[in-house]
């Protein structure tokens, strides 16, 4: 096979590309919606070539499952007139995040301090710690350091992380 460079051979790829306008479509139809709801908040917007969009909504302080059967209900009417979708061949899960879904919007960080969380880096590495604080440009988490179990306030900026998720703790 002859690849020429800059193209893809990888037909899941040029999918997932091709998608990006259809997901801020998506994404400017939800918002309108949530406009109502300002502790609510889009997470992220997958679209699988069945054409099933799942939508992750959180919130300020959790989402209740009934929130989110309505934002189902309301979105979906909206979503079939659209005319994104031919002859409205699509379907519709809205869910919260879960725990093993990493942390994407400032506002889940804000919502997670205090919690444990690891944070992936982008070589790989991996660190744990207690989050304190989030910014725009960094977050500050507390590890504990060694035999003794010093505490240390770690800075980290976002542009670093590959990504971040909670830890369950037991």
């Amino acid at each position: 096979m002859i690849q020429t460079k800059g193209t893809s051979d990888c037909p899941l790829l040029v999918f997932f590309m091709a998608n990006e306008p259809l997901i801020a479509s998506i994404r400017q139809l939800v918002e309108s919606l949530l406009s109502e709801y300002p502790d609510f908040f889009v997470v992220d917007i997958r679209i699988k070539p069945t054409n099933n969009i799942k939508l992750f909504i959180d919130g300020d302080k959790g989402v209740p499952v009934e929130k989110l059967v309505a934002f189902n209900r309301a979105l979906y009417p909206v979503l079939e007139t659209s005319g994104l979708f031919p002859a409205d061949d699509f379907s519709l899960e809205v869910s919260s995040p879960g725990l093993d879904e990493p942390l994407k919007q400032l506002r889940q960080y804000l919502k997670n301090i205090g919690r444990k969380v690891e944070v992936t880096f982008l070589d790989g590495t991996t660190k744990e710690g207690t989050l304190l604080e989030a910014s725009e440009e960094h977050l500050l988490i507390e590890e504990t350091i060694g035999k003794k179990k010093e505490k240390q306030q770690t800075p980290i900026k976002f542009s670093e992380i590959k990504h971040t998720k909670v830890c369950i703790v037991f």
